[in-house]
């Protein structure tokens, strides 16, 4: 296996937002409470930090800031992907430049690809940067899954290519590449992530974490010392929360659950908008019910 970036959880961190912009105070805010509640990565600029309706500067901006506030105290993860190679490339140049430790590189979207097609996509961003490479692959999202086959081929060809975010939802999928391949397997769903811990995975890329980071945290802690009963009492009784993290499509629940907990992270871009009001009640009721509303 490769040496991995980071064990346990990997917070997909939420970028905040104000009427003015993005809210770096408030960014800042949630890098100390993550690193204060355990949190053993934070992934900047993800699908949960809405990348994709960020600007080229504001994009830049955040990861700057981010590697800044962070100054090495916990690694840090940079979501540069997106569905232009060339885009991709000097994203994740800036990132290398400004300090991270890993990037996150999702699988195009809209255009997608043939499995030739992100070999040579994928290849191409390793061949450009130094930096080891997370995989991302959620076809409910992108319309395109990356097959064992070309996951077998860009671990051999490209000595930075060192894990995959497995989000297909397929615990088998996860196992097959724990059995075929040398890379590094994350959760890439809340739901899963103890199962694909017990296969050998190596941690999760968790939107819970942002409203549950310790708990995560210990979740992922307790798998990887073989503790998996206690793991699974935690796991189990974090499962109406992580459901409710996608009653509508991520990051609106969990940024209204953390606007609703206080944290004050402001809205959304569109075409993500509020939350309807049938259920902001179902999620009301599971963090009620698990003790962080009153």
């Amino acid at each position: 296996m490769k040496k991995p970036i980071f064990t346990g959880s990997g917070v997909a961190l939420v970028t905040p937002f104000s009427e003015k912009g993005v809210n770096f105070e408030k960014i800042g805010e949630l890098i100390e409470f993550h690193i204060t509640h355990k949190t053993d990565a934070l992934i900047i600029c993800g699908t949960t930090g809405e990348k994709s309706t960020l600007s080229v500067p504001e994009h830049k901006d955040v990861l700057r800031f981010c590697a800044e506030r962070v100054n090495g105290r916990i690694p840090i993860i940079a979501g540069t992907g997106g569905n232009d190679t060339n885009a991709s490339v000097a994203l994740s140049q800036y990132a290398e430049y400004v300090g991270y430790d890993g990037l996150l590189l999702v699988t195009p979207y809209y255009n997608k690809a043939t499995q030739k097609g992100l070999c040579v996509h994928y290849g191409t961003i390793a061949e450009n940067t130094k930096l080891p490479i997370i995989l991302y692959n959620v076809p409910s999202r992108t319309g395109v899954a990356i097959s064992l086959d070309t996951l077998k081929y860009l671990d051999e060809k490209y000595e930075n290519i060192n894990a995959i975010k497995e989000a297909s939802g397929d615990v088998a999928f996860a196992a097959k590449i724990k059995a075929h391949t040398n890379l590094c397997v994350y959760s890439g769903n809340d739901d899963v992530t103890v199962p694909i811990m017990a296969l050998g995975g190596q941690g999760v890329i968790s939107v819970v974490a942002n409203i549950l980071p310790e708990e995560t945290h210990n979740m992922c802690e307790l798998v990887a010392s073989g503790r998996l009963d206690e793991a699974n009492k935690i796991y189990l009784g974090m499962l109406d929360v992580m459901d409710a993290m996608f009653f509508e499509v991520n990051p609106i629940p969990v940024k209204t659950a953390m606007n609703l907990l206080g944290f004050e992270v402001g809205g959304f871009r569109l075409p993500l908008c509020e939350m309807e009001e049938k259920n902001v009640a179902r999620l009301e009721d599971a963090l009620r019910n698990y003790g962080l509303l009153q």
